[in-house]
């Protein structure tokens, strides 16, 4: 029986020399792995008063739509700068060069309400922790976040924890 990790291509030196890529793209286009992975996501959620699921730009709105319909529950995409087109609030995060910007509609969920994260990958762990704040910003409560892949190398699963979120990986891979 295939487990997560043999869904997942790896292909060396993309974006850059000496980065070993994880291309989750090869595991949404098996229908078993698919299924697979979003039963496995929300696993340790279920049972839990969660309202919403939020997914992160851009797999994480495969994953996050999926594991919301799975539940039943509204989706959240938390989006780059620009792309939302209702109102919304900004939270900044730090990337290896500079910063980037993500958003939520400012009516996504009411105050009190249980939200998910749900990402491909957590590497750093600068965009969930931006979308952590956006949730708790609106009055949200995180549930947990949610990832297909983790990679502990770069510290992201010590940072979401170090803000007191259940962090949850399918599988870990070695490196960057």
């Amino acid at each position: 029986m295939k487990t997560i990790e043999d869904y997942i291509r790896t292909i060396p030196d993309f974006p850059h020399e000496g980065i070993l890529f994880r291309d989750v793209t090869t595991l949404f286009n098996d229908p078993r792995g698919f299924r697979m992975a979003v039963d496995m996501l929300l696993h340790p959620f279920a049972g839990q008063p969660i309202d919403h699921v939020a997914g992160l730009e851009a797999r994480g709105f495969i994953l996050g739509g999926a594991v919301a319909h799975q539940l039943g529950i509204g989706f959240i995409p938390v989006r780059k700068a620009g792309k939302l087109p209702h109102e919304r609030i900004a939270q900044d995060y730090t990337l290896e060069y500079g910063t980037a910007t993500v958003e939520m509609h400012t009516d996504s969920l009411q105050p009190g309400e249980s939200v998910l994260i749900v990402d491909d990958l957590l590497a750093t762990g600068g965009t969930a922790e931006a979308g952590i704040k956006l949730v708790e910003r609106l009055g949200g409560k995180v549930a947990g976040c949610a990832f297909v892949v983790d990679l502990p190398d770069l510290g992201g699963r010590k940072r979401l924890e170090a803000l007191g979120v259940e962090v949850h990986a399918l599988c870990t891979f070695e490196g960057e």
